[in-house]
C-alpha cells in the first residue's frame, strides 16, 4: 500500500488577528500535517504582505504561500518577493511582472508543486491562465505527481470549470481563494483531484470578512469608500481544509473542511 500526505491549505489570512490565529491554530495540533500553504494577500493589516509578516509566518510552520490581487497592496512587496523562496503570486500576471507564478517546493517525503491563478471573472484585467498553467504542470510533472493549485476568483462557475478542466489533467487538488467565505461543497473530481469553492478565511470573525463592521456598512449605507480597518475584537476564526493525497500516484483520496473557532486570551489593541 502506497505512503499518504496531510497537505493542510489555509484560507486567507487577514491582518494581525489571522496571523495570531493560525500561529497558535499550528502550534496547537498534535499531529503536524506534512505540508502546510496559507494564502496571505491579506496578512498585514487587510492588504498585501510586509517582509517582517512573512518571516513571522514563515516561523510558523507554513512551507509555501499563495496570493492574489491585492498582493501587490503594499509597495515594499517588490522590494523582497523575487527572493521570497515561500512566495507565490497569480501566474496570469503579464510576463516581465516580479515573482513569480509556481514553485515546486521540498518535504521530508516528497516534493510538491503550488500554482497560484487569478480568474477573471468580476476581477481586474488580467491574462487567460490556460496556457500558462498547462506549461507550469508540464515543468512540476517532471519532478513530482502532487500539485496544488490556488484559484483565486470571485465566480463560482469559473472556479467549477478550472477545477473540472484540471482534473482530468491529474492535478491534485484545486482549491478557491478570494471571498473569505468557506463553502460547504468540499468534493473529489475525477476520483483524484480535491476541490472547494472557497476555503474561507483565517481572521476577525466579528467583523465582515475580516475587517471593522462600522467602515463595511457605512460604505453600503453612504456608497463613499471609507477607509476599511481590520476588526479586533479577540475572536477570530480558522478555515482552511486538509487533503489526504496518495504519494505515489499524486492522487487526493479525502477532502475535509476545518472550520474552527479561536478566542485569543488577550484581546488584540495594536491593529497590524
Amino acid at each position: 500500500m502506497s505512503e499518504k500526505i496531510k497537505i493542510m491549505f489555509l484560507g486567507d489570512i487577514v491582518g494581525k488577528a489571522g496571523r495570531l490565529a493560525v500561529k497558535d491554530y499550528i502550534a496547537s495540533l498534535s499531529e503536524k500535517p506534512d505540508f502546510i500553504i496559507a494564502n496571505v494577500e491579506n496578512a498585514s493589516h487587510g492588504f498585501g504582505l510586509t517582509q517582517k509578516n512573512y518571516n513571522e509566518l514563515l516561523n510558523c510552520g507554513i512551507n509555501a504561500f499563495t496570493s492574489g490581487n491585492h498582493i501587490w497592496d503594499k509597495r515594499e512587496i517588490f522590494q523582497y518577493i523575487d527572493t521570497a523562496d515561500k512566495l507565490i503570486r497569480p501566474i496570469n500576471y503579464p510576463k516581465g511582472t516580479h515573482g513569480r507564478g509556481y514553485g515546486i517546493f521540498k518535504t521530508e517525503k516528497c516534493k510538491i508543486g503550488v500554482i497560484n491563478v487569478l480568474g477573471r471573472t468580476f476581477m481586474c484585467p488580467i491574462d487567460s491562465p490556460f496556457e500558462l498553467i498547462d506549461s507550469a504542470i508540464e515543468e512540476i510533472k517532471k519532478e513530482t505527481n502532487i500539485i496544488i493549485i490556488d484559484i483565486h476568483a470571485e465566480a463560482t462557475a469559473e472556479k467549477i470549470c478550472l477545477a473540472k478542466y484540471y482534473a482530468k489533467k491529474g492535478v491534485t487538488g484545486i482549491l478557491g481563494t478570494h471571498t473569505h467565505v468557506q463553502t460547504a461543497d468540499e468534493k473529489i473530481y475525477e476520483g483524484s483531484c480535491a476541490y472547494i469553492t472557497d476555503a474561507g478565511f483565517c481572521g476577525d470573525s466579528d467583523g465582515v470578512i475580516g475587517m471593522e463592521y462600522e467602515a463595511s456598512v457605512n460604505r453600503l449605507i453612504t456608497n463613499i469608500p471609507d477607509r476599511l480597518d481590520v476588526a479586533s475584537s479577540g475572536n477570530s476564526e480558522i478555515n482552511g481544509v486538509i487533503i489526504t493525497v496518495d504519494l505515489l500516484s499524486g492522487k487526493a483520496e479525502a477532502i475535509e473542511r476545518i472550520s474552527k473557532k479561536y478566542i485569543s486570551e488577550e484581546k488584540i489593541i495594536m491593529k497590524g
